[in-house]
């Protein structure tokens, strides 16, 4: 009977042992919707909010498809490449990434994924700074991807690039920047599709792009080829005390560039406030300010800027005209 009741014992008993080991097999930690960091996080931890990571990038590898990474507390998180669909917000506490030594803070590339072109990424609440004895070379570089929404970031001390450096390899990747600054560096905002494939949509409202040594604003579509080209719509924003502030060159003259300019200011840079290099070239102009650099605005190449006649483009040694020194393209003004 004692035998008996031993058998019965193990074959009960055994489908249990084999769901234990299947347990020990899995893995120990999951990829989570929402993960933390911490200024005294750690990266060998889960990232959950009790036991966050140190690092963006110790972070993203336990963070889901399309989840978001957030900020516990005050700290400097380190660089990021990004391969999938994320968001990083540190709102409401101190989130930074230091970027010197001539590299990129945040980097967009999902060229290498099963499906290019397709992710969706959103960097809010941050300050990228490459401050150092080699500065920064772009605070945030977008290569391949769907989108990019950046709002309420600080982005200084670029100084070997750009800011923002936008340059898709797939048609119409989208750039989004709300409430944005960009000081201190070379180029602010470069707008850069590349090859046959690259166009760009891009929408800038609310941004303050000053004291660059370069373009405050740079939207250059030499070499590609894209018949679906760049359009570019800026609101409330400001180019100021840059080498040029906003500078449009379509130096191929086949792929369309359109540019629309609103309530906004190209004060006191060193070269130009606004210059359309290049045919195929369309820049519209409507109650904005152009003042106080050594050339207001020019228009050459068989590029041509046109404005509802309510700006004002007055205050610098040569003031310049829309379309090289005619109003033959005046809209009216509403």
């Amino acid at each position: 009977m004692k035998l008996i009741r031993y058998a019965a014992l193990s074959i009960v008993t055994a489908p249990s042992f084999v769901a234990a080991l299947a347990l020990m097999a899995a893995p120990a930690h999951a990829q989570a919707t929402r993960t933390w960091v911490s200024g005294v996080g750690d990266d060998v931890n889960p990232c959950s909010r009790t036991a966050p990571c140190k690092t963006f990038a110790g972070a993203i590898s336990k963070t889901a498809d399309g989840g978001e990474i957030d900020c516990l507390d005050p700290g400097g998180f380190g660089t990021l490449t990004v391969t999938k669909s994320i968001t990083v917000d540190c709102t409401g506490t101190f989130g930074s990434t230091l970027n010197s030594g001539g590299i990129n803070g945040f980097v967009i590339n999902d060229s290498a994924t099963a499906s290019p072109g397709t992710i969706e990424v959103i960097l809010r609440g941050l300050s990228i700074d490459g401050a150092g004895t080699t500065p920064g070379l772009n605070g945030i570089r977008f290569v391949s991807g769907r989108s990019l929404y950046v709002e309420n970031v600080l982005i200084q001390n670029q100084q070997s690039g750009a800011g923002i450096s936008f340059q898709p390899q797939q048609t119409g990747s989208e750039l989004n920047v709300n409430n944005v600054t960009i000081t201190g560096g070379n180029n602010g905002i470069l707008i850069q599709p590349t090859g046959a494939a690259g166009s760009a949509e891009v929408a800038l409202n609310n941004v303050r792009v000053q004291r660059n040594s370069g373009v405050g604003l740079k939207i250059d579509s030499t070499g590609n080829t894209n018949t679906s080209g760049i359009t570019v719509g800026v609101a409330d924003s400001h180019f100021d005390t840059n080498g040029d502030g906003i500078s449009a060159i379509n130096a191929g003259g086949t792929n369309p560039v359109a540019v629309m300019i609103d309530r906004s200011t190209l004060n006191n840079n060193a070269g130009a406030g606004l210059i359309g290099n290049g045919s195929s070239m369309m820049i519209r102009m409507k109650n904005s300010t152009i003042t106080g650099n050594v050339l207001g605005l020019i228009a050459f190449g068989g590029a041509v800027i046109s404005t509802y006649g309510n700006n004002s483009v007055i205050g610098n040694p040569t003031n310049g005209f829309p379309n090289n020194g005619s109003f033959t393209n005046a809209i009216p003004a509403q």
